[in-house]
């Protein structure tokens, strides 16, 4: 029988209850939520994307803002804890690498890099102790990244995300696949990662523990995916109806009432689809209006802003300032369990008490 979970080892760094708050955009975590995890024994999460004062208003430098903005989050967090506190910054951002120069001068505990793969990480991160996670979504992207970084920098990943289908935002699937059910569920996915890296393990005695994200939602999911042999869990979705997420109460409130049936794929002008809670907004862009806006600089680089739809930064803008009508509110399959707004360490507590007792039932 066990009476606690085990930590989370990523190199030399410890995570007490190996749970590990997604980064999510537009200011969804923010230092607010990452630190209050990150105080609970978890790992807290600060998402760079979308942080400048104003995401509609014309920028006359989107990057000194944009870097300005993070630095500020950072150190926030950092007042309120000593404990782990990471970024995630999407490969797509047009600022990538500042935004990985930024949380490297504030010496954060990790970076996880996903919506792209993160070939070039490594080389913005040299000479910090700052331990790499990317997100993966399949055993073959997971080994073009360790090939990579290998052959270039002779150094493996220090942990890697297994983001299946059913998780919230944007995803690393087709949507014609993610509508018809037919992609490969995570725990295949999970068990396929495993097995690659058990190659490179094997050869060089690399530990590259594997964090399983996407659909977990409560201590059930959390002990299925550690007999797996995942060491740890990445939750965004739950983490969102907490008192301490930096989001509105409307967005939230949305996340408590929302029903399985207003769960949807959505295509994104970044060229990639995204799971989203149906809104008025989202209406209008199905019945094929054209929502104005003016691009005033292409935060995402693989987003067509010339011959998009509507703005996708606008319309997450619109949702972490409360206007929903206007908005688009990523969420994961499962938010139509979400039936209340709790503390962290309600949550948390939840997590843990539940992962131990279906642990102990094996």
């Amino acid at each position: 029988m066990i009476s606690k979970l085990p930590p989370l080892f990523i190199g030399g760094l410890k995570i007490n209850i190996p749970i590990i708050q997604a980064g999510m955009g537009v200011k969804v975590s923010t230092a607010a939520l990452a630190s209050a995890v990150a105080i609970y024994g978890g790992a807290g999460t600060i998402a760079s994307v979308g942080l400048a004062t104003s995401l509609v208003a014309a920028s006359t430098d989107y990057v000194d803002t944009s870097n300005k903005a993070l630095q500020k989050e950072i150190r926030q967090a950092r007042k309120q804890t000593k404990e782990v506190v990471g970024v995630n910054i999407m490969v797509a951002s047009s600022n990538y690498k500042e935004m990985v120069l930024t949380a490297v001068n504030e010496d954060v505990d990790f970076i996880i890099s996903g919506a792209g793969l993160p070939l070039s990480l490594p080389e913005y991160t040299k000479g910090s102790s700052i331990k790499l996670i990317p997100i993966v979504s399949s055993a073959r992207s997971a080994e073009v990244i360790l090939k990579a970084w290998s052959r270039r920098y002779k150094r493996l990943p220090d942990a890697i995300v297994v983001e299946g289908p059913m998780a919230g935002g944007h995803l690393g699937f087709k949507a014609k696949d993610l509508i018809a059910n037919t992609t490969d569920c995570l725990e295949t996915i999970v068990t396929d990662v495993l097995a690659m890296i058990e190659k490179y393990r094997k050869v060089g005695g690399a530990e590259i523990p594997v964090i399983a994200a996407g659909g977990i939602f409560d201590g059930k999911d959390i002990a299925r995916f550690f007999k797996i042999g995942a060491k740890g869990v990445q939750i965004g979705t739950r983490f969102v109806a907490t008192n301490e997420c930096h989001a509105p109460d409307s967005f939230k409130e949305l996340y408590v009432a929302a029903k399985k049936e207003d769960i949807i794929i959505i295509k994104s002008p970044v060229g990639m689809p995204g799971r989203a809670i149906r809104t008025k907004f989202i209406d209008r862009v199905i019945n094929g209006e054209n929502i104005p806006f003016q691009c005033n600089y292409q935060c995402l680089r693989s987003c067509d802003f010339k011959n998009a739809q509507y703005c996708i930064a606008k319309a997450m803008h619109n949702a972490a300032i409360g206007d929903l009508d206007n908005a688009i509110v990523f969420a994961g399959e499962n938010v139509f369990r979400v039936k209340e707004i709790v503390s962290v360490k309600t949550l948390m507590d939840e997590l843990v008490a539940e992962t131990i007792k279906e642990l102990n039932k094996a």
